[in-house]
């Protein structure tokens, strides 16, 4: 009690709960006046701006200092999750293993993400030695860096609404974006440490943080093999102690104190490299932490950080343009696009011109990183307060149009290729629609009750609202033969008359149902049509909670992360090779081999045939790797 009576409670807290409050309303807002395509960091920024001018014109330096603090831990949180959303063994699977020709270098989504930002940064410095014709800029070089920033939190969820995210060419935009990101934080850093200090030998200490990053690696790898680790890891996560959390606070921290030593302009690189770290040794620990992470971040700290960003943005600042404001903003704007949409043409030879052009937009959408490279160069003095404010401005821009104008010149079609059909919108098919939307899978919900038709589509699923007994309806959707459908229907009758009709009239081979009763069961299995039988399934789960429950947690647990996919083997390269002068990645477990109607086991001295089908268990990385290898 001591302790508590010496402590201060004079601190005025409504500045900050007033900050918090706009922080629970933002989202509230943009969803009660159905607004999905605006970022809530977008909302964040504006109601800080009205905050910061119209009600808090008065604070007090005490009550700033506190915000400043937390917002600052916001910074570095912001930061951390940046790196910690980077999949490091989506870029490693990507990394050359055979001799490179122009077709497989076309092909590779690293080699082309590196291209992607080299090009952009020559056109970056030339467009930004334009500009220098319109304004004054203090550092061409430090300008060029922040316009070609880009947002990898932008652009994922953009991709993984549209069912892209695990296909080539999402996997070409979401690498060519993480390159973008890890290189415009490594140039910020060096040049930040140069500006301030100068070219000196003491520009080589910022390498310290990359050997911290390779120990903390070995190190962490290590700690994870020894038992008696593996044991407090698992009893402590799920503790009131949360071992795991705090253990990812320290390692943020141990970066941020290194990068401090070496200069305050580093903390953005050390807390960054604390985010790439644990995204490159965790697994099936890697969602659970960030939604652990992203509760702290986004849930208290990250807000803070684009409120005050807007209770700061001074819009007196543009008056140092003069008249030439207007010319200015507006060659800015063209220029962030012009200088992603070029280079973007690279992915034109393999998916054409019209959804190059869409990616290079997706690509110009800049958010955190380009606010964050801004208030530094503000604070070293080598860009203005009007040039601040501008970034900050094309920052909102950027966000509310690039995903509008990628989507409207690539317009996704639900219906066309491959997707999954359920019919019938039971709590079982939403849950199935959105596992398979983590796989990145297209599905598609058939229901006719319009009030949970509508609950479907504000869980952001697709969904048509027909009835999935007439025939009419699958014509719509364009059902084809690699289509899967899934009965749902709520009865084992209507699943009974769907699929008769799906065999009959469409002759429909990939039909799955569920089914309740030993009759409908037979009736359903007569007609070709994959039965699941609920008490043998209930039976078969309790019995592997008994026999195998790590195992069976594991494998229900990381369903996210690791699949088992059926591969065919269709290139020359691979065909006649031992599995063991075949590089497969190392995050890829070769189950089973189906050579024609035989199945086999592989060791190392099985050989791989064209036509074979591989049964594949892994992370996606490592099935976009093997996909790579071996189609």
């Amino acid at each position: 009690m001591g302790i508590l009576l010496n402590m201060s409670f004079h601190i005025p807290f409504w500045p900050l709960a007033l900050v918090i409050g706009l922080a629970w309303a933002a989202p509230v807002l943009l969803s009660l006046f159905r607004i999905t395509k605006v970022p809530t960091v977008i909302a964040e920024i504006i109601l800080g701006y009205i905050l910061g001018h119209f009600m808090l014109d008065h604070i007090t330096s005490e009550s700033m200092k506190i915000l400043d603090f937390l917002a600052l831990a916001g910074f570095i949180f912001l930061m951390f999750l940046s790196g910690l959303e980077i999949n490091v063994d989506q870029i490693t699977a990507s990394l050359p293993r055979k001799k490179l020709s122009l077709a497989s270098f076309l092909k590779n989504p690293l080699l082309v993400g590196i291209s992607h930002f080299l090009l952009a940064l020559i056109l970056s410095y030339i467009s930004t030695l334009v500009l220098a014709q319109i304004i004054d800029i203090p550092n061409l070089w430090y300008f060029s860096l922040i316009m070609v920033t880009t947002s990898v939190g932008i652009i994922l969820p953009v991709l993984k609404n549209r069912g892209e995210i695990a296909g080539h060419y999402g996997q070409m935009i979401i690498i060519a974006a993480a390159v973008a990101d890890i290189f415009s934080i490594i140039l910020f850093s060096f040049t930040a440490f140069t500006l301030k200090h100068g070219f000196k030998i003491e520009l080589l200490y910022i390498f310290v943080l990359f050997f911290a990053l390779y120990i903390f690696t070995i190190v962490g790898r290590r700690l994870k093999q020894i038992p008696i680790f593996k044991k407090m890891g698992y009893q402590f996560s799920h503790s009131a102690l949360q071992i795991r959390v705090r253990g990812t606070i320290l390692v943020i921290l141990g970066f941020v104190v290194i990068a401090q030593f070496i200069g305050e302009e580093e903390v953005l690189l050390g807390a960054f490299l604390s985010g790439l770290l644990l995204s490159s040794f965790m697994h099936k620990e890697r969602s659970l932490l960030i939604v652990k992470m992203d509760g702290m971040g986004f849930g208290f700290f990250i807000p803070i950080f684009f409120i005050m960003v807007g209770m700061k943005f001074d819009t007196s600042a543009f008056a140092e343009f003069d008249s030439s404001i207007i010319w200015f903003l507006a060659a800015l704007l063209v220029i962030l696009f012009t200088v992603k949409i070029i280079p973007s043409m690279i992915w034109s030879r393999i998916f054409g011109f019209r959804r190059a052009l869409a990616g290079g937009f997706l690509m110009s959408s800049r958010l955190s990183l380009i606010i964050a490279a801004s208030a530094i160069g503000l604070e070293m003095n080598v860009i203005t307060e009007g040039i601040n404010a501008s970034f900050i401005l094309m920052a909102v821009v950027t966000c509310l149009i690039s995903p509008i104008i990628f989507n409207a010149l690539n317009p996704g079609n639900i219906l066309s290729g491959s997707k999954t059909i359920i019919v019938g919108g039971s709590s079982t098919a939403v849950l199935l629609a959105r596992r398979l939307h983590v796989h990145g899978k297209k599905s598609i919900i058939i229901e006719k009750n319009i009030d949970r038709f509508r609950d479907i589509q504000n869980k952001g699923l697709n969904a048509i609202l027909e009835n999935g007994c007439q025939e009419a309806v699958y014509r719509e959707i364009h059902l084809s033969a690699n289509n899967y459908v899934v009965l749902e229907c709520g009865s084992d009758e209507d699943n009974l008359i769907v699929g008769k009709m799906l065999r009959k009239q469409f002759q429909h081979e990939n039909i799955i149902s569920r089914s309740q009763s030993k009759t409908i069961e037979k009736q359903l299995q007569l007609i070709n049509v994959d039965t699941i039988d609920e008490r043998r399934v209930l039976a078969t789960t309790i019995e592997n909670l008994i026999l195998r429950p790590n195992t069976y947690h594991n494998l229900v647990e990381s369903f996210d992360n690791y699949s088992v996919e059926e591969i065919q083997v269709i290139n020359s390269e691979v065909d006649g090779k031992q599995i063991r002068e075949i590089p497969f990645h190392s995050e890829a477990i070769l189950m089973m081999i189906k050579s024609g109607e035989s199945l086999s086991i592989p060791h190392g001295d099985t050989y791989l045939r064209k036509g074979d089908i591989i049964h594949v268990f892994g992370t996606n990385a490592a099935m976009e790797a093997t996909h790579l290898m071996v189609e």
